[in-house]
Order: structure tokens, then sequence, then C-alpha cells
């Protein structure tokens, strides 16, 4: 890993493609409510940032696959980590919806 790969950001819209074709797996948006309702991907679950700890509202299984996104890719990296440091066990973080060029809702 070089030094630059650090600041290279996910691809969200194949982050997206992975999403629709694991089955069972949940699309999480990490904003605030109001960002979500402005627009979001369609499937997508929002549980913002500061209130992670109720995932389990969305899944409880904590093998779930879980693509994790936000605006840009900042919050959504943050949550990954906290993500697995709660235990969560196959999370991907694919950046911000700023880079989406799909449908939004």
């Amino acid at each position: 890993m070089g030094i630059f790969d650090f600041f290279k950001q996910p691809d969200i819209n194949k982050g997206v493609q992975e999403y629709k074709s694991a089955a069972g797996a949940v699309l999480l948006d990490v904003r605030s409510p109001q960002e979500y309702r402005e627009g979001h991907i369609p499937g997508s679950q929002n549980v913002p940032l500061q209130q992670l700890d109720k995932v389990e509202e969305v899944t409880e299984n904590k093998d779930t696959v879980l693509y994790v996104y936000c605006h840009s890719g900042a919050r959504s990296r943050q949550a990954v980590s906290l993500l697995k440091h709660m235990g969560y066990t196959n999370v991907h973080n694919i950046g911000g919806i700023a880079a989406y060029s799909g449908k939004v809702e």
C-alpha cells in the first residue's frame, strides 16, 4: 500500500453494484436524517453516524454484509471502523453519494 492509497476514495457506483448482487446485504446511509430525506440511494437504510448504536434495528446479525456510504466518504470511513469495533464482520465503505451517478429518491 503506497502513501497515496490512503487518499484514494472508494468507487460508490461499484459499491452499489456489489450491494445489489450480494444476497441479504444492507446498504447503510450514515448521513443525518435531513440529508437522507433530501436524496438517498434507493433501498438504503438511514442510521446516522451519531446513532450508529441503533444499527441493530436494521440488522442484529453481525455477519450481515453492510455497504456504508455518506456524503463524501469521511463519515462512512468512521462508521466502518465503529461497526467493526461493535463486532460486525463484513463491512465495506463504498464512499460518498456526492460521486454517485445513479438514481436517487
